[in-house]
């Protein structure tokens, strides 16, 4: 671990004992990781700033699951990715920092229905347009509050029709749109199958399991490798990953090296409540713990 990094995160008044843990996990390559940790810029205050790849850098992450940015009533998202020169900027900075973009979010529809907003093939449009201009190859499109599907089964029909609209846009672009539901695993599998595209895939949450008191292993086993394409590795607020009760990483590893997944770990929330605002400490903390665990034998 570099000394900075370690430096920082004292000075943040937090260290996590998983740094304390890590051997030498952060000088193998990239490349020979079988997971990798990312953040999220939206998450660490940094929603397309360019000032989210060092600050991600220096928390000690592989990537950055970077934002479309809002929607509000836009035709479409307010992406400043789409200005050529701001693209370019985060493309060479992250070469510079050797940092990885590993999703593209589409985070303006946590608040937006999916299954009624008008313009949705232009949204997920420009979403792909810009994963190909950045070399990247899932989206995460959460169905969000208006779209789940628990409280709301009746927008079923409208949400698979909308995702079989949008799966040959994906499909021709060569990219996976990974989706977020309230869903047990079973019924994501049966959701998955209706659309019928290998294009469309679950961006996993430990998150929602949790909270409706599913196990995450068994819910992990049920979707099977092929249809996760990242994981939001996650709890809700309160305390950091390792310090989670109801949440056996280990155990989780075990579950996805049984499973032969491979693939981004992505967090998200599971912050320190006494230091909500405190971003390198939780993050890194949380990163540090989940180096720890999946970047080690």
């Amino acid at each position: 671990m570099k000394r900075r990094h370690f430096i920082n995160i004292i000075a943040a008044g937090t260290v996590s004992a998983a740094y304390l843990k890590l051997d030498n996990a952060f000088a193998q390559p990239l490349k020979t990781q079988r997971y990798q940790i990312a953040v999220i810029d939206l998450m660490i205050l940094k929603r397309q700033k360019i000032s989210a790849l060092p600050l991600a850098r220096e928390i000690g992450a592989d990537g950055l699951e970077i934002d479309m940015g809002g929607l509000g009533n836009r035709e479409t998202f307010d992406n400043k990715l789409a200005d050529p020169q701001v693209r370019q900027q985060y493309l060479d900075k992250a070469k510079e920092l050797n940092l990885t973009f590993c999703s593209l979010a589409m985070t303006g529809f946590y608040a937006q229905s999916f299954a009624k907003r008008e313009g949705v093939e232009k949204m997920v449009g420009d979403c792909i347009q810009t994963m190909q201009q950045m070399n990247i190859k899932v989206a995460f499109l959460p169905l969000g509050i208006q779209g789940d599907l628990t409280k709301n089964p009746e927008l079923r029909p409208l949400i698979v029709e909308r995702l079989k609209s949008i799966a040959p846009l994906a499909e021709k672009a060569g990219v996976i749109i990974g989706i977020e539901t309230a869903l047990s695993a079973a019924e994501e599998v049966k959701l998955l199958k209706d659309v019928g595209s290998k294009a469309i895939q679950i961006y996993f949450n430990f998150s929602n399991a949790l909270e409706a008191g599913r196990d995450v292993s068994e819910e992990l086993r049920i979707l099977g490798k092929n249809r996760i394409c990242q994981i939001h590795c996650t709890d809700k607020d309160g305390v950091w990953l390792e310090n989670s009760t109801r949440l056996d990483m280990h155990k989780v590893r075990k579950t996805l090296d049984q499973m032969g997944w491979k693939g981004w770990l992505v967090i998200e929330r599971s912050r320190d409540a006494t230091q909500p605002q405190n971003v390198k400490g939780n993050y890194g903390a949380n990163t540090a713990y989940m180096k720890s665990v999946f970047q080690t034998k």
